[in-house]
């Protein structure tokens, strides 16, 4: 038999959830029993007919006497994958991320000066991840789990690409610390009066629309649409996943700004939002921390991480949705709503009024009479 790996059908009607394809990522493979052993090979084929045609020819060759079963290629080490096959990949694919590809560099580093550097990719299991977790015990869990995601992200390539026959599940280390403080309205008020151009632009659209601060420093004019009412879209074109490719409408106070800003430039069709002389042409983390760093000295805020400024956002959003993490979910562009259930902070009222609702209704069955009851189960009988 033969079968696909590396591909799923979980997306949009039966498309692949990771390329977005109907069966274009991933290859075929085969296996089947010979003398009493098993033989299982990657075709590294897309195409089933040619895969088919592999599996016939090893298994003619087999009967023939020609050959034995293949011996098993060796596996490249850990070390020799993350630099012959993982790295060159992320650099590719987070070309425009850089924070993206430093994460993963950095961890690559990790795993490459550990003691499971040496060890057969297709031997790595979890408990070499552990190991590697126990020899870092000295670094913060995220600094930990820097390495361990790159190690999971490494192995789960490996697997799609028939470098190891199986999926590897990699646990990360207990104890990191997540964002959650969330500003008051007058901490806001101080901290964007106290920013500097463009950040405090940049600021106001992440306190409102709850993006990412990379989405907003790449904004291009094309993705933005204005309506004649005053109201208007973001459009979100790229992301770590499907989900974070996205549209929103603009908050009044986010129209306004970018409105001006869009006509005291011109009006142009296309381009950059918030053009810079650095290297990717726009506004950027680097220029955004020098001036978050200014604008806290000079507002006298307790200090925070920029990030603080999108968990501010999406907890505030989340209180307005209701608790409907789905609907937060799609806003916050995540793929699974386990990351989303960080901004859901339920309040005190809004717990006594769950529960009131459901007091209403025991209240209301107990308050219907023998009388009630008996002219119901007569009218159901009739229906």
């Amino acid at each position: 038999m033969i079968y696909k790996r590396g591909c799923n059908k979980k997306g949009i009607n039966g498309t692949c959830n990771k390329c977005g394809e109907r069966g274009a990522c991933g290859v075929y493979w085969y296996k089947f029993m010979w003398q009493g052993r098993h033989v299982r090979e990657s075709t590294k084929q897309r195409n089933d007919k040619v895969a088919r045609q592999i599996e016939s020819a090893h298994r003619t060759s087999l009967a023939k006497g020609e050959v034995g079963i293949r011996e098993k290629q060796p596996s490249p080490t850990l070390a020799e994958f993350l630099k012959k096959d993982f790295l060159p990949y992320a650099k590719t694919k987070h070309a425009e991320k850089p924070n993206t590809l430093r994460y993963y560099a950095d961890g690559a580093k990790g795993l490459s000066d550990s003691t499971i550097a040496k060890t057969p990719l297709d031997q790595i299991s979890d408990q070499y991840a552990q190991q590697y977790a126990k020899q870092r015990a000295g670094l913060s869990a995220s600094g930990i789990n820097r390495g361990l995601r790159t190690l999971r992200r490494a192995l789960n390539l490996a697997f799609q690409w028939g470098q190891v026959e199986k999926p590897v599940k990699i646990a990360l280390a207990a104890g990191e610390r997540q964002r959650d403080r969330v500003l008051l309205d007058e901490e806001e008020s101080k901290y964007l009066n106290a920013c500097p151009q463009p950040w405090r632009d940049c600021a106001t659209i992440i306190f409102d629309e709850g993006f990412r601060p990379s989405e907003v420093f790449s904004l291009r004019w094309e993705r933005v649409f204005f309506n004649d009412d005053g109201t208007g879209l973001i459009q979100i074109v790229t992301g770590k996943s499907r989900a974070a490719r996205r549209m929103l409408p603009m908050t009044p106070r986010v129209y306004a700004l970018l409105r001006t800003r869009y006509e005291s430039s011109g009006e142009p069709s296309e381009g950059w939002i918030f053009p810079s002389t650095s290297k990717e042409g726009h506004f950027n983390g680097d220029t955004a921390k020098d001036q978050h760093k200014k604008a806290l000295t000079d507002s006298r805020v307790n200090p925070f991480v920029p990030y603080t400024l999108r968990h501010t956002a999406l907890t505030r959003l989340g209180d307005a949705a209701g608790g409907d993490i789905f609907a937060l979910a799609r806003i916050a562009g995540h793929s699974t709503i386990a990351v989303t259930q960080r901004y859901i902070h339920p309040q005190a009222d809004a717990i006594n009024r769950v529960f009131a609702i459901r007091g209403g209704h025991k209240n209301g069955h107990n308050q219907e009479t023998k009388k009630d009851r008996t002219v119901r189960s007569l009218g159901r009988g009739t229906e």
